[in-house]
């Protein structure tokens, strides 16, 4: 991504869902078994939007719907992929190029420089399977592209984050950037996260519901 890329980098469960094909039901099951957390989720996962996915957990997601959804490699061997490759973190789905031929997951060894089932070791030929990360940083500039009109407003509408109060014109519930205020984050820190948001919309929600 480039340093000019202005991208959201905080998603709820439902636009992660949107932005990677990877349904609800999953993230959560996959969450709760380990295979795979976000990266910004709160101890009680009973909370509302206590699950909160980075960009880097989106492509990552991506990849692994791909292969899961798409190419149907089993959850069992995906969980294998994770454990060979655990010293490479999370990252290992966006910083790899995997391959998959029947159904089992490659990789580009460095230590032998050939291709190699992951789990096996024994090595193969095969066409890599590519997620381009501009892609998705166009798809999600695409979910929240707004009007001018709506900054500095919050709104509540049926179907959208739960019927709970969100920045006006975009899907960020003001209990989502109240939670960043109360662990602390700055308004600037606060637009690191969302960067669709002004200083405006972020006072906003801050300030809702106070006067009540």
């Amino acid at each position: 991504m480039s340093k000019n890329s202005s991208v959201i980098s905080a998603f709820n469960e439902e636009q992660v869902q949107r932005l990677t094909g990877v349904t609800m039901a999953q993230l959560r099951y996959w969450d709760r078994t380990k295979f795979f957390a976000p990266s910004l989720a709160d101890e009680n996962r009973g909370r509302p939007y206590s699950r909160i996915y980075s960009f880097r957990d989106l492509v990552c997601l991506k990849i692994i719907n791909t292969l899961r959804n798409e190419a149907r490699v089993s959850l069992p061997h995906l969980r294998e992929v994770k454990e060979k490759l655990a010293h490479l973190g999370e990252d290992l789905w966006s910083k790899t190029t995997l391959y998959v031929l029947n159904r089992k997951v490659i990789f580009d060894n460095p230590a032998t420089r050939r291709k190699e089932e992951i789990v096996t070791g024994q090595s193969i030929l095969q066409i890599p399977i590519h997620v381009v990360q501009s892609g998705m940083e166009n798809a999600v500039r695409e979910l929240w592209k707004r009007d001018e009109k709506t900054i500095g407003k919050i709104q509540r509408k049926r179907g959208i984050a739960g019927n709970k109060p969100t920045v006006s014109g975009t899907r960020i519930p003001i209990s989502a950037i109240k939670a960043f205020s109360d662990a602390g984050y700055t308004i600037e820190q606060i637009r690191e996260q969302y960067p669709i948001l002004t200083k405006e919309d972020i006072k906003a929600a801050l300030g809702h519901g106070r006067a009540a």
